[in-house]
């Protein structure tokens, strides 16, 4: 029997705001993983360590949750204006596929650094102290985020007093600025697909609910937390280790995708698990974080409790806070009435891991409401470098 040799791929680990995934530059990729397909898919797969019927990427670099089955790709950009483009990946944990559907809020912010570490910043553009300023292109919906990146004595700065709820060390602050971040090339071209800031959402077998649907960060169906039975305090073993409440979620999730025009079909939501999200909110309230700090009611606007790939996120997605800074900015929107109503431009919600603040600039254009920029701040770090291995046969 022939065995196929390992081969090495050049790879950097890395964290970005509560997320952590494996980059690559797209000319370092084998040439048949250089473009879409099955090579690429299998490839990433392969490096996550997926499928995984146990449920552990024992065999690869994934984490087995949602927030660290990623795979990036950078390339110096093919758009007028930008410096990079990166396509996200998000690799199913125990099926067979990766889902490019959309993009992943939390990992962009580490795309700015990880551009300038791997030489794809023209060199006169990096400070010698001080910001550089990364445009990206978001190749999977076709949007512009900006990158504010620290960057002292030449070198990107890592280490910082910046601290973000849900990661455990403190680190630099990068901002990120998401441009016309409403994705809606799947919806019909409109942020809310349905045409509707709340809709009645009918779930066979689980209920009719009143629904926000966006698409703003990433499609995102939001929910009242009352009208599910919850407080919005929720924590994630109580939503997670409740099979009942798990399958109900994914069936609420289906039907608003099909709602929202991003599947023909229910069955299509099977192979589309990274969109559209499901959010729940409620007015604020106190409740203790996962990491036991008391999160008091007068410090933020909202709570917020937010799905990814089936299971409750522990934090928040960085693309559906953009959602939720987006929603809340708007009047007559879930998000908008659990915030106490009115007009804002930034809200401070509550989530599993404690508190986020985003903001978001709208407008009411010809009776459609746009979102033109949304911003936030994370931070990113280098985890580890050098070659990932993967058998030679295995994409």
């Amino acid at each position: 029997m022939t065995h196929a040799p390992q081969i090495r791929i050049p790879a950097t680990f890395m964290r970005g705001g509560t997320s952590k995934g494996v980059f690559f530059r797209l000319d370092d990729l084998p040439e048949a993983a250089r473009v879409p397909g099955k090579a690429r898919d299998a490839l990433l797969q392969r490096v996550i360590g997926s499928p995984d019927p146990y449920g552990k990427h024992t065999d690869g670099m994934g984490g087995a949750t949602s927030s660290t089955s990623k795979c990036v790709i950078i390339s110096k950009s093919s758009v007028p204006g930008h410096d990079v483009d990166y396509l996200y990946g998000q690799v199913a944990i125990e099926e067979s596929f990766v889902d490019w559907s959309g993009n992943c809020g939390n990992l962009s912010t580490a795309v700015g650094p990880f551009a300038i570490a791997a030489g794809l910043i023209d060199a006169e553009r990096i400070p010698q102290d001080g910001l550089c300023t990364v445009r990206i292109w978001q190749a999977n919906i076709g949007k512009t985020i900006i990158a504010h990146v620290p960057v002292t004595h030449g070198q990107v700065q890592e280490t910082g007093d910046f601290e973000l709820d849900g990661v455990t060390f403190p680190a630099a602050e990068i901002q990120l600025e998401f441009l016309d971040p409403s994705d809606d090339g799947d919806a019909g071209g409109s942020m809310f697909p349905t045409g509707n800031l709340i809709d009645e959402l009918e779930v066979p077998g689980v209920g009719t609910f009143k629904a926000t649907m966006i698409t703003a960060g990433i499609p995102t169906i939001f929910l009242d937390a009352a009208d599910l039975g919850y407080t919005g305090s929720e924590l994630q073993d109580a939503i997670n280790k409740d099979a009942t409440a798990l399958a109900n979620f994914e069936k609420i999730r289906a039907h608003g995708a099909l709602r929202m025009g991003l599947i023909k079909h229910l069955d299509e939501a099977k192979t589309r698990q990274h969109t559209p999200k499901v959010a729940f909110v409620a007015p604020p309230a106190d409740y203790v974080s996962s990491s036991g700090k008391q999160v008091a009611a007068n410090d933020i606007d909202l709570q917020a409790r937010a799905m990814s790939m089936g299971k409750l996120h522990h934090a928040m997605m960085g693309t559906a806070a953009v959602a939720i800074g987006t929603a809340a900015s708007i009047p007559g929107t879930l998000v908008n009435r659990a915030a106490g109503g009115g007009e804002r431009e930034s809200v401070r919600f509550g989530h599993p891991s404690g508190t986020l603040r985003v903001g978001a600039q709208v407008k009411l254009v010809d009776g459609q409401w746009t979102v033109t920029k949304a911003i936030m701040s994370r931070s990113a770090r280098v985890l580890m470098e050098g070659w990932v291995r993967v058998p030679a046969d295995s994409f």
